[in-house]
């Protein structure tokens, strides 16, 4: 215990922890610390409280108020993460260790809440190599599916043998076998929300160089998390899997690098021929979206089928590719289908917020913004399966029709890397202007972007709430 204390102090004190004030008043930024330290708990609380309120999470407004002059949102943006930071080092709960040397296999455990899982103590290694500095790219590589603690080893020690140093790597053991050994699960997205959190708050990750990697079942769910949380990594490399598309659409890995190795000859649970599917998903996207409205590649990936393999291949040719991308925190177009994990949905992606969905069907948004105009496409998904496997009943194949969706809310955040917030603002949605007019800066928006996202990229200083 009394190792574990240091360390955590380590960690929370960081001398990056406490930026000076350059503007603001210590009495405001108590106020906002404060009110993060609330949000903090109400989310911990929905977690505690049972699957239904997790899945329904809570709301991220604020009752303060202020406006903001444009020349003062770089002030208030460092006064508010400022904020975060130090609310962050504060809240009680299982903390980061200190990134040592992953060889020398420093780890530490967070214990996952019971109502989403019984019994559930989540280990990790989280270590960095060639003495990375921070903030360092940050890897998060999932093991398979035998037996847990020889899988933990087993990742351990591929994560050292990967030639993308200086980095960082968090390598967790899954807490419970049988039912629970899933990545994608209630409770392990309560804990990639909280490595999140705490890397970026702690300022020990690049907030532009995160990734995620996994092998067979973590093949799996490092498709999965790519997809459902896009928005925060760099690039993917899942690796010996095949998700059918349903589980984690592409559309979203628009504007992340995305790698995908399977055996050509993998046909356990049909691996090489989802893995097919995907890479013709891709293909096709990349076609109909070549580039993005700020005239950038929207979809950069490597699918292949290695030949000759089953479900063994050689690992070591994934973090190389993946470590030349860096996130763009404010891409100009951005395509999401708003798709459910384990039954829970997220509430943001990028700048979009949803406040209101439209239906219980999934909800397309494709946002596209040129010079000061906002355009957002806002579609009713259905699916239709037009493949089944007829041993095990697996959804293999999709059709996708889209209809208009109406009688949803969005809100669309903005900041100056997004639009000019000295002119004036026009967002149409589904073709049908619906704001035109200056967007004002607030501490508001500053302060509930940054408990909706905790990324220091994404503090936005002006948001619209947009019903349609």
């Amino acid at each position: 215990m009394r190792t574990w204390m240091l360390r955590l102090a380590f960690v929370a004190l960081s001398p990056t922890l406490a930026t000076p004030m350059t503007a603001q008043p210590k009495d405001l930024q108590a106020k906002v610390k404060e009110v993060f330290l609330q949000k903090l708990a109400q989310q911990e609380v929905a977690a505690t409280k049972g699957a239904d309120d997790f899945r329904k999470g809570f709301s991220t407004d604020t009752e303060l108020r202020q406006d903001i002059k444009n020349k003062q949102i770089a002030d208030y943006r460092e006064m508010v993460w400022t904020a975060w930071r130090e609310a962050n080092h504060d809240f009680k709960e299982d903390k980061l260790i200190a990134p040592h040397a992953l060889k020398a296999k420093e780890h530490g455990a967070w214990h996952l809440p019971a109502a989403l899982e019984p019994n559930a103590t989540m280990p990790f290694y989280f270590g960095s190599k060639k003495d990375a500095q921070s903030p360092a790219p940050l890897f998060v590589y999932l093991h398979g599916s035998g037996p847990k603690a020889q899988e933990w080893e087993v990742t351990w020690q591929w994560a050292q043998i990967f030639d993308d140093a200086p980095s960082l790597y968090f390598v967790p053991q899954i807490p419970n076998e049988g039912g629970y050994y899933r990545w994608w699960q209630l409770s392990k997205q309560y804990a990639w929300e909280k490595l999140f959190r705490q890397a970026l708050a702690y300022g020990v990750a690049d907030a532009n160089r995160l990734y995620v990697l996994g092998v067979s079942e973590g093949g799996y769910g490092s498709q999965r998390l790519a997809s459902f949380y896009a928005d925060y990594w760099a690039a993917a490399g899942p690796m010996a899997g095949g998700e059918p598309l349903k589980n984690a659409p592409a559309d979203n890995c628009a504007n992340i690098g995305f790698s995908f190795l399977t055996g050509a000859d993998d046909m356990g649970f049909y691996r090489n021929v989802l893995t097919s599917y995907t890479q013709a998903m891709f293909d096709s996207l990349q076609l109909a979206h070549p580039l993005s409205a700020d005239k950038q590649p929207l979809f950069r990936h490597r699918i292949n089928l290695v030949p000759g393999k089953q479900h063994h291949i050689d690992y070591r040719h994934t973090t190389p590719w993946l470590k030349q991308f860096s996130r763009n925190p404010y891409p100009k177009t951005v395509l999401w289908e708003d798709f459910d994990m384990d039954g829970r949905h997220r509430s943001g992606f990028y700048n979009l917020q949803v406040l209101a969905r439209p239906s219980d069907n999934r909800t397309n948004y494709e946002m596209n913004i040129n010079g000061n105009h906002v355009d957002l496409r806002i579609s009713d998904v259905k699916y239709t399966t037009v493949q089944k496997d007829p041993q095990w009943g697996i959804e293999m194949k999709f059709h996708r029709d889209y209809s208009e969706a109406t009688g949803g809310k969005v809100r669309l955040y903005l900041c100056e890397q997004l639009v000019d917030l000295s002119k004036p603002v026009e967002i149409t949605i589904n073709g049908k202007k619906v704001f035109s007019g200056k967007v004002k800066a607030s501490l508001q928006s500053m302060v509930s972007s940054c408990a909706e996202y905790f990324d220091p990229c994404r503090v936005y200083p002006a948001y619209i709430d947009l019903a349609y």
